[in-house]
């Protein structure tokens, strides 16, 4: 790795490869990157059926001796351990990405996701195992987050490290495809199920989508196991003898300002969607007055719409940078943030779904290269875990997104500046975060076949 700056504390330049530069190809990119993409709508698929799930059915199966009001806090909050363990895997798969290598980690992950997924499908219920039923939902919960905390960073790391220097934008936008993919794939699956009668769907057309997880496993392992370890990974243990033994450690002692900036990078794509996402829905229903069915259609459009973006300014970041995209997207984000929540209010269809497709495709600016962006803060030594713990950390943090969101249209008003003002601070942290992380990229010294 090449280091045009000087280093000071916490932003490091640390060259992790030294000597020859580290072959890669075109053809490699494209399938590592596909790999990615697979596994990561998997994992995501997987980790959006349980937040659905529990907002149907586990209330009623899993929490029954509850009142309904208990019975949904208990679920939605075993929903919410997943976020909990996010961090945890993060630093458990960051080690072994680091210290291993970046493939074992990520076929660990898919297999633990996947198998944790279709688990769930095959779990009883509280009225046929007791209270035996909800710790085993949420151990199982517990699996799926680890599992997430260690997928996304590993994968966007693996497709970066294989690609060529002026294409990784485009290919480490292929990762984040996973998350509307997964979106629309699991949301289409319990559409279908939802067409049984409630007697069905209770006994057990729920289970179907879960149970699907274990076929799809089958397909995403076949996949990433034919990929080759990064050739940056291979370069590094070829010439660096001293991997660190807790790669965590020396992110947080380290490179704990690259740590900080990252976060601030990540935090639009994450705690944005889930304001435009899982806010909006409840703002729009209850306080609005807006169809249930109409705000779901709403996202499943705007996961389309994010798709498209994605796709483009992955490109885009080759040219600009994407430090600079990442600033751009938050400026535009904060800039529409007003007028995505005053569409809201009019209550028309038309301009619901315009509202919420228009929220998404801002910060899908900026989510689209948030994986080339992290990778590039953090030089190889501990890049997995850099990343992950970037991405993760955030994560963390935007899960309190919709409760502050909604505690101040509860205090303040429920006028269309008060959301937006949340969504603006959340873009300008990430503006702030683009625009200093574009300074502190850290660059592989790769030739292309």
């Amino acid at each position: 790795m090449t280091d045009p700056t000087a280093s000071s504390p916490g932003t490091a330049r640390t060259s992790a490869t030294v000597g020859a530069p580290v072959h890669v190809s075109a053809q490699d990119a494209r399938r590592v990157a596909f790999a990615a993409f697979v596994g990561t709508a998997l994992e995501w698929y997987d980790y959006f059926l349980f937040g659905t799930a529990a907002a149907l059915v586990f209330n009623r199966l899993y929490f029954s001796t509850l009142d309904p009001a208990a019975a949904t806090l208990a679920s939605f909050a075993t929903f919410g351990v997943g976020f909990v363990a996010r961090p945890v895997g993060a630093v458990v798969f960051g080690a072994v990405g680091d210290r291993i290598g970046r493939r074992p980690a990520l076929l660990i992950t898919v297999v633990l996701i996947g198998a944790a997924t279709g688990l769930i499908g095959l779990l009883p219920d509280y009225t046929a195992i007791g209270v035996a039923a909800p710790t085993l939902l949420v151990l199982l919960r517990l699996a799926q987050g680890v599992a997430v905390g260690g997928e996304w960073g590993g994968a966007v790391t693996l497709a970066v490290e294989h690609a060529p220097p002026d294409q990784r934008g485009r290919y480490a936008a292929l990762p984040q495809l996973g998350s509307p993919v997964g979106t629309l794939m699991s949301s289409g699956a319990f559409a279908l199920v939802l067409l049984l009668t409630d007697a069905t769907f209770d006994s057990w057309g729920w289970r179907l989508p879960f149970l699907a997880a274990f076929p799809l496993l089958v397909v995403a392992f076949y996949i990433r196991r034919r990929v080759e370890e990064s050739p940056v990974f291979d370069q590094m243990l070829a010439q660096e003898a001293d991997r660190p033994k807790i790669p965590a450690g020396e992110v947080f002692t380290h490179a704990w300002v690259r740590l900080v900036v990252a976060i601030a990078a990540a935090f639009l794509g994450v705690g944005g969607f889930y304001v435009l996402t899982t806010f909006a829905i409840s703002y729009g229903v209850d306080t609005l007055g807006l169809s249930r069915s109409l705000m779901v259609n709403a996202t499943l459009v705007a996961a389309v719409v994010e798709m498209a973006v994605i796709v483009l300014f992955g490109r885009i970041a080759d040219r600009l940078g994407p430090g600079r995209v990442t600033l751009w997207g938050g400026l535009a984000s904060a800039v529409l943030a007003l007028p995505v929540f005053a569409l809201l209010t009019t209550r028309s269809p038309v301009a619901v779904v315009l509202a919420i497709s228009v929220g998404i495709a801002a910060l899908s600016v900026a989510y689209a290269v948030t994986g080339a962006l992290l990778a590039e803060l953090f030089p190889a030594r501990y890049r997995y875990s850099g990343v992950a713990l970037a991405y993760n950390i955030a994560g963390a943090l935007s899960g309190f997104l919709p409760f502050i969101a909604t505690a101040m249209t509860s205090s303040i008003g429920d006028d269309p500046w008060v959301p937006a003002t949340l969504l603006i601070a959340v873009s300008l942290v990430t503006a702030v975060g683009g625009f200093v992380g574009e300074r502190m990229r850290v660059r592989d010294e790769v030739v292309v076949d």
